[in-house]
């Protein structure tokens, strides 16, 4: 089992540190290998980032995400950079209050995760991401919820795990809720 994972959208919205908290569920609280790789534009806030996560039962022998099983996108240039980029059927979780000029393509299993309004309602824009591996966590079930609450927990200011975990538990339950209603799950 080797799952490649590509997440996608702009400088301040935690998409590194997504990457870094979903190979920490993988490898220190789900027993499997995982390697993580990042790259972004030359402004630390505002320009585009995105972080790849592989995480497989045995050896990972090459860090490149070349097709990614799961993308997950959360500004508009990541939509328009990344969506064509994961594998046939594979899953595509996007931000729609962050991508509003659309053009899903038909081959994709796409989930609509208003992770920014979420995020917002909760009382801090700052959670999106967290919200979104949450719902990521229900739709995809690449790790385990325990797995991936304490690796957001491990990746955290102290103070904000309140928070941080009602933001995970808030996009756990939008993702279950979105697989029982569209009886799709796992990528």
């Amino acid at each position: 089992m080797r799952m490649e994972i590509r997440l996608a959208g702009f400088g301040g919205q935690g998409i590194i540190r997504s990457g870094l908290i979903l190979s920490m569920a993988a490898c220190i609280y789900s027993d499997k290998n995982a390697v993580q790789t990042q790259s972004y534009g030359p402004e630390s806030r505002g320009g585009s980032c995105k972080s790849e996560v592989v995480i497989s039962e045995g050896d990972i022998d090459f860090p490149k995400v070349d097709d990614p099983d799961i993308v997950m996108l959360m500004s508009q240039e990541a939509y328009h950079k990344y969506v064509n980029t994961a594998k046939k059927n594979g899953t595509v979780l996007v931000d729609p209050h962050m991508v509003q000029d659309r053009n899903d393509p038909p081959n994709l299993k796409i989930y609509d995760v208003p992770a920014t309004k979420i995020a917002k309602d909760i009382g801090k824009v700052i959670v999106a991401n967290v919200v979104m591996l949450g719902a990521l966590t229900a739709i995809t079930k690449i790790v385990t919820p325990e797995a991936l609450k304490n690796a957001v927990l491990r990746n955290i200011p102290k103070g904000s795990e309140d928070l941080n975990t009602a933001a995970f538990e808030q996009g756990y339950a939008y993702g279950s809720e979105l697989v029982r209603k569209q009886g799709k799950t796992e990528p």
